[in-house]
């Protein structure tokens, strides 16, 4: 029988999103409170919560903030690059 793991309390706090720069750069797993989505507006409070910390981090490294081109949820196998490895490693052997 196959075991069952208790999911974290992070999987419910907070909603991943992987962000596209208008330069072509990314970032990934870039964490926003669940609270703030879902309604009528859907996934658009997100983009605000990153660019508020595109903000903060803009200001602590002295570089100007990037534009957002793209805002996608990520999924779960680009959050668990670990296991993904280890399931390419049991299939080859």
């Amino acid at each position: 029988m196959a075991k069952r793991t208790k999911s974290k309390a992070l999987d419910t706090e907070f909603t991943m999103f992987d962000v596209i720069y208008e330069d072509g750069s990314r970032t990934s797993n870039r964490r926003v409170p669940t609270a703030l989505l879902g309604g009528l507006d859907g996934d658009e409070p997100a983009k605000a919560a990153i660019l508020e910390q595109d903000q903060i981090i803009s200001e602590k490294s002295g570089k100007p903030p990037l534009a957002i081109a793209t805002l996608v949820r990520s999924t779960k196998a680009a959050a668990e690059p670990e296991k993904r490895k280890d399931d390419r490693k049991k299939r080859s052997a």
